[in-house]
C-alpha cells in the first residue's frame, strides 16, 4: 500500500536513520589531507544544520518541511560518502558499496 501521508511514525523512523548515519559519519572523516578534512567537516555542518531544521519544523508541527529537511540532511551524508569524505561502508545508511 502506498501512502502520501507523513505520519509521526514515518518521521520518527527517518530521524532515527539519519541520526544514526550522522553519528557514523562524524567518526569516519577522511583526514588524508587538510582539504579533504575541511570538505568533510563542511558536509557535516550542512547535514547538522538541515537535521536541526528538521527538528525545529517537527516541533512546530510542520511534518512536511521536517521530512524535506531530513531528506536534504541525508542527501549531504550520501554525497559525502559517495565521494569518499566519509569512510563508511554501511549500505543500509548510505548509498555506498559494502566491502
Amino acid at each position: 500500500m502506498v501512502t502520501d501521508t507523513i505520519t509521526n511514525e514515518k518521521l520518527e523512523k527517518y530521524f532515527s536513520v539519519t541520526g544514526e548515519a550522522l553519528a557514523l559519519a562524524k567518526n569516519a572523516l577522511d583526514s588524508s589531507t587538510e582539504e579533504r578534512l575541511a570538505h568533510a567537516k563542511e558536509f557535516l555542518d550542512m547535514t547538522q544544520r538541515y537535521y536541526d531544521d528538521a527538528k525545529h519544523f517537527e516541533k512546530t508541527g510542520d511534518r512536511v518541511l521536517a521530512f524535506a529537511a531530513l531528506n536534504y540532511a541525508h542527501g549531504w551524508l550520501d554525497a559525502g560518502a559517495r565521494i569518499g569524505l566519509f569512510k563508511v561502508k554501511d549500505s543500509r545508511l548510505f548509498t555506498v558499496d559494502e566491502e
